[in-house]
């Protein structure tokens, strides 16, 4: 039976009774709106998502599909497969790519590290192509795309499929908002030497592209923190953003697309980084290994275990406000022996108001084995009450 307490807010002021009060006089901010057809925001700091707009519907993705050939590349560095000093040949294919470019052509030889400049500042379809012919299994892009819609499986992204490596037009080149904001959570943590190149508002190749040397990420130098990651436009698409902002320990993460201009861009990135910051505050509710509660064991050595907090427990609560958060403790009750320590056998749901809700896993505090004769001959005695009981309410 899955046993879901409401209202936990009570139980929970017991061992953190201080900052829960806290949480429970804060309440709701003002829900976003914005023009992007499809968007989702999330704080990176405390995984809490703050706003869904179509977040899971599989769009056009444009030059932000870049994200995956560039993770795919870094994985490549990572296991030594590429290096950054290694020059890769530039096919005619990849030569004839239009829209954004590094103007690259059959004669060059280019660094792994000028190309994924030219991906990350310049935007270039072309060095895209390069890359994707060096490490495609059969020398094609569209092999590599292949592997990019492969490997976006494998790390959860369930909405993203590819055709070619940068987001040209091609039918079936999807990816939803979700997908991109938990791409780029992935390029920060997991590739912390590469992501500083997300920042950078320039980038000079052979003087080549006069005209094609600037970043166009519109936060870059606003000062509002912003440090990535990837525009993208098309016709079809409409004009997007996927952008990243850190102020103090906090950083958001989000995707927006579906915006008819430039203009627009800028000014919905920028609203969504000023409301996520200014609207939100987190607050510390209690540290890893924290006691939640007890919850009841079935034929175990005990007949309880405490669930404890898997991490550091960060909640973001509106700044004004007087409506309460509200919790709930859900597990299968009861739970079954034996259960190891660190085992999650429970979550916790957070629910502040205005705010989708968020799980909080709670784990096994210590090991419990299956019990011997007496805890057996309980739940014996138990199984039949509950026979005996079912079966009396049935004949009234």
């Amino acid at each position: 039976m899955l046993l879901v307490i409401n209202n936990y807010c009570s139980r929970f002021l017991a061992s953190i009774a201080s900052s829960l009060l806290m949480l429970c006089l804060l309440g709701p901010a003002s829900a976003l709106e914005t023009r992007a057809k499809t968007g989702f925001i999330i704080d990176y700091s405390t995984g809490m998502v703050l706003l869904e707009k179509n977040a899971d519907q599989p769009v056009p993705p444009a030059s932000m599909s870049k994200l995956m050939t560039l993770y795919v590349a870094f994985e490549f560095i990572h296991s030594g497969k590429l290096s950054l000093t290694e020059t890769l040949r530039v096919s005619q294919h990849a030569a004839n790519y239009g829209g954004s470019t590094m103007f690259l052509d059959t004669s060059d030889r280019v660094k792994v590290e000028d190309l994924l400049r030219g991906i990350i500042v310049l935007s270039g379809n072309d060095a895209c192509a390069v890359i994707a012919e060096a490490l495609s299994p059969d020398g094609t892009e569209a092999g590599f795309a292949r592997i990019m819609t492969e490997r976006a499986k494998q790390i959860g992204l369930s909405s993203s499929s590819f055709k070619n490596s940068n987001g040209w037009p091609a039918e079936g080149h999807l990816m939803s908002m979700r997908d991109l904001a938990l791409l780029a959570g992935r390029l920060i943590s997991e590739f912390p030497e590469f992501y500083p190149m997300f920042s950078e508002v320039e980038f000079e190749f052979d003087g080549r592209a006069p005209a094609n040397t600037r970043n166009r990420n519109p936060l870059l130098g606003l000062g509002i923190g912003a440090d990535g990651l990837k525009t993208g436009h098309t016709s079809e698409a409409g004009y997007g953003l996927v952008g990243s902002a850190k102020q103090e320990d906090r950083r958001i993460v989000f995707a927006l697309s579906g915006m008819s201009s430039v203009q627009e861009r800028a000014e919905e990135a920028e609203a969504v980084v000023n409301w996520a910051f200014r609207q939100f505050v987190q607050k510390s509710f209690g540290s890893k290994g924290i006691r939640i509660a007890e919850v009841d064991l079935w034929n175990g050595a005990d007949r309880s275990v405490g669930v404890v907090l898997g991490n550091d427990l960060k909640v973001l609560v509106p700044v004004l406000g007087d409506e309460q958060v509200s919790f709930e403790l859900e597990y299968e009750n009861p739970i079954p022996a034996p259960v190891k320590k660190g085992q999650k056998i429970a979550v916790l749901k957070v629910h502040p108001k205005g705010l989708p809700e968020t799980e909080v896993p709670l784990l096994a505090e210590k090991d419990v084995a299956v019990g011997g004769f007496f805890a057996h001959l309980s739940t014996a005695a138990k199984t039949l009450l509950n026979r005996v009981g079912s079966n009396s309410e049935g004949a009234f």
